[in-house]
C-alpha cells in the first residue's frame, strides 16, 4: 500500500452533526466486539494444504495483524449431488453437525478454535441456514422441511442448483436447526456466526436463534443483509453493502463524496444506536465474481480503506487483503495459498488495526464516537468528517476524486492540535485558510 501523503496546511469547516439518540437494541453486545477488527478466512485457499491445522498455524500471524474476530467460511461436509465445479460449494451444506474432511476432522477444529482463544481471537463460522445441498439426509428423511414447486419439484433458491431451499413454516425444522447451531458454541465453544443470506430467513427465527444461543454464552452475530429489522432482537452487526457500493460508484464518476457522506449520515440515523455496520471493500464474493479491490476501487483504494476504520462499524480484511494479494480467489477450485508476510500492506493494516484499537471514539456502536461531517467548499469531491466521544476526535479529510482540488472552509471546527496519525505532524484547527488535495490524497488526524 503506498505511504500516505500529508496533507499540509490548515483545515477547517462547519460542522453538521448527525448522531441522534435513540432507543437501544435489544441485543446486547459482547465486549469484546466494540473495537474489533473481523478477519474472513477461506479454509480452503488459505494455503497450500487448505486445511485447519496449516490454518491454525498463522493464528500468531493474523495475531500480529491485530484481528480480533476470525470468521471462517463453512467448514461443513459439501454435497456431492449436482456440485458445482471440481470441489462444489461451501454454501451447499451436506451435514450441519460435522466438518468438510478437505479441512480435516472435528479434533482439529476444536484445536484451532481453542488455540484462537488463547490468543484471545474469538472464531464465528459460516452458517447456512435459507438451504441445504442436494444430498442433506434431511431430504430424504424429512422431505416436508423443503419447499417445492407447483409441480411437487424441490425448490433450488437463485441460481444455486447445488442447494434446495428449506421450508421455514416447519417446526420441527427449526428445531433441528437450532439444535445444530447450539452444538457448535456449547460443544465446539465457537463465539458466533455470520449468517448467509440472513434476510431470506424469517426474522423470528433469528431472534429464536438468539435467546437460545446466548443462554450458553454470549455470541456476536454477523448478518449478510443490509436489513434494518435483524438488527433489533437478532444481529449485532449488519453488511455495509451499501457504502462499499457507493464507493465503487465514486470511482466510477458516478456518485460523489457528497453522496457517501449523506449515506453514512442516513445509516446513523436509521439504524438503532447500538447496531454496527461491517465495512469493507472487498469479500469473497465481490473477490471471486466481480474482481478485486484493486480492479474495483483503482486509485481510491488506500483512502476508503482508511474511511472502514473510521466510519461507524467494523472493519473487515478478507483472505489476502492484507498482503495486497490482487488475485480472484477460485470459488470451486483449489487455489493453492499465498504468502503470509510483514509486508508493506501487512504494515499499514497493522496500523490502521491499532487505531481502531486504541481510539475510544472509534468504538461500534452507542458507545462510539459522535458521527459528523464538516462541510467545505468542494464537498462533492472532499469528505471531511469525523467521530467525537468526550472530546477525543478522530478526524479523516480525503479528496476522494480524481483531479487536484482547492478548497475553502466554511467555519471554524473546536479549537485544538490534532495530529496526523501515520505521520505524526502537528495540524492547528483554530486557524483557517484555504487548502489544496492532490487526487485521492487523505489523512487521518487525532485530537491531542
Amino acid at each position: 500500500m503506498k505511504k500516505l501523503i500529508v496533507i499540509l496546511g490548515t483545515l477547517v469547516g462547519l460542522c453538521t452533526s448527525c448522531g441522534v439518540t435513540k432507543q437501544v437494541d435489544a441485543v446486547s453486545k459482547v465486549d469484546y466486539s466494540r473495537n474489533a477488527v473481523l478477519y474472513e478466512v477461506n479454509v480452503r485457499q488459505y494455503t497450500p494444504e487448505g486445511t485447519f491445522n496449516a490454518f491454525a498455524e498463522k493464528l500468531p500471524y493474523l495475531k500480529e495483524l491485530g484481528v480480533d474476530i476470525v470468521w471462517l467460511m463453512p467448514i461443513h461436509p459439501i454435497s456431492e449431488k449436482n456440485r458445482k465445479g471440481e470441489l462444489g460449494s461451501y454454501y451447499a451444506v451436506q451435514d450441519y453437525k460435522a466438518v468438510n474432511p478437505e479441512f480435516g476432522n472435528m479434533d482439529d477444529f476444536k484445536a484451532l478454535v481453542n488455540k484462537a482463544h488463547e490468543l484471545g481471537m474469538r472464531v464465528i463460522i459460516d452458517w447456512v441456514a435459507n438451504h441445504t445441498g442436494c444430498d442433506h439426509a434431511w431430504v430424504t428423511d424429512h422431505p416436508s422441511w423443503y419447499d417445492y414447486d407447483e409441480y411437487g419439484q424441490l425448490v433450488s433458491p437463485m441460481d444455486w442448483t447445488d442447494t434446495y431451499s428449506l421450508n421455514y413454516d416447519s417446526k420441527e425444522m427449526r428445531a433441528a436447526m437450532i439444535d445444530a447451531m447450539k452444538f457448535w458454541v456449547a460443544e465446539i465453544g465457537i463465539d458466533g456466526y455470520r449468517c448467509d443470506v440472513a434476510s431470506m430467513v424469517p426474522t423470528d427465527f433469528w431472534e429464536e436463534v438468539r435467546k437460545e444461543l446466548d443462554l450458553i454464552k454470549p455470541v456476536f452475530m454477523l448478518a449478510e443483509s443490509s436489513e434494518l429489522d435483524l438488527t433489533a432482537r437478532a444481529f449485532d452487526m449488519v453488511y455495509n453493502w451499501p457504502a462499499m457500493f457507493v464507493f465503487e460508484d465514486v470511482v466510477k464518476g458516478k456518485k460523489n463524496a457528497s453522496d457517501l457522506a449523506a449515506l453514512i449520515s442516513m445509516q446513523v440515523q436509521k439504524y438503532p444506536a447500538d447496531t454496527y455496520f461491517m465495512n469493507h471493500v472487498t469479500n469473497h464474493d465481490r473477490n471471486t465474481w466481480d474482481g478485486t479491490e484493486f480492479e474495483r476501487l483503482g486509485a481510491g483504494l488506500d483512502a476508503f480503506v482508511a474511511l472502514t476504520y473510521v466510519m461507524p462499524g467494523m472493519p473487515l480484511i478478507y483472505t489476502g487483503q492484507e498482503v495486497g494479494l490482487k488475485d480472484r480467489i477460485p470459488f470451486f477450485t483449489k487455489y493453492g495459498g499465498y504468502q503470509q508476510e510483514n509486508n508493506e500492506y501487512f504494515a499499514q493494516y497493522a496500523r490502521l488495526n491499532n487505531l481502531k484499537h486504541t481510539q475510544p471514539a472509534l468504538l461500534a456502536g452507542q458507545k462510539g464516537g459522535e458521527w459528523k461531517v464538516y462541510e467545505t467548499t468542494a464537498n462533492d469531491k472532499v469528505l471531511f468528517c469525523g467521530r467525537e466521544l468526550s472530546g477525543k476526535e478522530v478526524l479523516y479529510i480525503a479528496n476522494l476524486s480524481n483531479e487536484k482540488v482547492f478548497f475553502d472552509v466554511k467555519a471554524q471546527l473546536p479549537q485544538g492540535d490534532f495530529v496526523e496519525y501515520f505521520t505524526g505532524n502537528k495540524l492547528n484547527l483554530s486557524e483557517s485558510g484555504s487548502y489544496t488535495l492532490n487526487p485521492w490524497q487523505y489523512g487521518i488526524y487525532i485530537r491531542k
